[in-house]
């Protein structure tokens, strides 16, 4: 039954009457002070440990959980340190006086206790963050085991709570849903990353096949743990059925283009229309796409930047695939003569050049036709075909490069605009000087 506020002030006032007792008393300072020497010893120790051994030679060769257990190890040294004083020095006390006068010394011990074996446990997990909670969490609960609070604080945290239709909500109840979210949640990411590297060693499907797979995988594996997670702790989820049909609607107007990116992703995927790998032009974009996430693709341009493009763009606007169904890459060099030069021999040597460019496909020969006879000069259009879109202007400016060449041997030259001034009548007129002298 949930305790009223007149039974926790009663509690509080009791708890009050026994610290107060306790700290009236000198065998209270007595283990005081034995606290604060063993942490004094403890600290120096685990210092002197940590800046004598080195974790990484010594654990070399070892398998990865046994490097990161003995890592957690010495860096818990000043906490074995403390726990074995307090220990030895609590069997002292109850050697020589009463079990009571050493009260605070066994409470220190087992906290410490408590404490490296939360910490070597937890060593299994990498997100930094998490290991902080959840050790600070399981060592609280502990805690209060230890001191004998655990049922009071069960109890003051369930008797206060808000009551939505069916629905009880208490901060014990919070508490035990977050708590349960993050295993399930952290299991759930464990579980995805295998399902995610299965799928992608498998050479059956397509890139396109294994985002998709890998993000319904994700996205179930969410869905579940929610669901188990908030059964676990006795919500049943019919009684959500209002505040989540309110809360979908409001994710519907706030999160609209969240909501088309992703189903716009979905689409992608399974029109495999663009897939990682692809060379693809998005307006003034240009790049291999490397990553497809749920709200964005990522497309490397090549010279170290990385364009998030998001997925609702590639389904609305254009989109230029260079290997949408085949790799085969057309070139286009356009270029100039003055109207000296045989627009015949023009053709034949840059046919010619094309041909000899290492990364031109032989079995489609290159073509060279006149375009325009300009007030310039004559305008021609080169095209041949590359395996590989990739570094296409490396080997436009390869070609251009070797078609300056054959001209310079030909005596062919490049027109450029040149300018001229005729002066009819007489000389330019010219701004009178004034000089003024002071």
């Amino acid at each position: 039954m949930p305790m009223d506020l007149k039974e926790i002030i009663e509690i509080l006032h009791s708890a009050a009457r026994s610290v107060g007792a306790e700290v009236t008393s000198p065998w209270f300072y007595l283990q005081l002070g034995l606290i604060l020497t063993a942490t004094g010893i403890a600290w120096a120790s685990g210092a002197a440990v940590r800046s004598r051994i080195d974790v990484s030679s010594v654990a070399m060769g070892w398998p990865a959980p046994f490097r990161l257990f003995i890592r957690v190890l010495v860096g818990s040294t000043a906490t074995a340190v403390f726990a074995a004083l307090m220990t030895l020095a609590r069997a002292v006390m109850i050697a020589s006086t009463w079990p009571s006068r050493s009260y605070l010394l066994a409470v220190a011990a087992k906290l410490a206790v408590a404490w490296l074996v939360i910490n070597l446990i937890t060593s299994v997990i990498r997100n930094t963050f998490v290991v902080r909670l959840v050790s600070i969490s399981a060592w609280l609960v502990v805690a209060l085991s230890i001191l004998g609070q655990l049922e009071p604080v069960i109890e003051a945290l369930d008797s206060v709570s808000i009551v939505l239709g069916d629905l009880r909500l208490t901060p014990l109840l919070l508490i035990k849903l977050g708590a349960l979210l993050i295993v399930a949640l952290w299991l759930t990411n464990i579980a995805s990353n295998f399902v995610e590297g299965r799928i992608t060693r498998s050479g059956d499907l397509t890139p396109s096949i294994q985002v998709l797979l890998v993000k319904i995988v994700r996205f179930t594996l969410m869905v579940f743990a929610i669901a188990v997670a908030l059964s676990a702790v006795g919500i049943n989820l019919a009684a959500l059925a209002v505040f989540t049909g309110a809360a979908g609607v409001g994710i519907g107007l706030g999160l609209q283009k969240i909501v088309a990116n992703f189903i716009s992703g979905i689409i992608l995927l399974v029109d495999k229309s663009v897939k990682p790998g692809d060379l693809v032009t998005i307006g003034d974009n240009t790049g291999r796409i490397s990553t497809m996430k749920t709200r964005y693709i990522s497309v490397a341009a090549g010279d170290g930047r990385e364009f998030l493009i998001p997925n609702e763009d590639l389904v609305t606007q254009k989109v230029v695939n260079w290997t949408y169904t085949d790799k085969n890459t057309l070139v286009k060099v356009l270029f100039s003569t003055n109207y000296d030069a045989d627009p015949r021999l023009v053709c034949k040597l840059a046919i010619e050049v094309a041909a000899a460019a290492p990364r031109a496909i032989k079995n489609k020969p290159p073509n060279c036709i006149i375009t325009e006879f300009a007030e310039a000069g004559m305008k021609f259009s080169l095209t041949f075909w590359i395996a590989d879109p990739d570094g296409m202007d490396n080997v436009k400016s390869e070609v251009m490069l070797a078609l300056w060449d054959a001209f310079k041997r030909e005596g062919i030259r490049v027109p450029y605009p040149v300018r001229e001034i005729r002066v009819r009548g007489g000389a330019l007129p010219v701004e009178p000087v004034v000089e003024v002298s002071g």
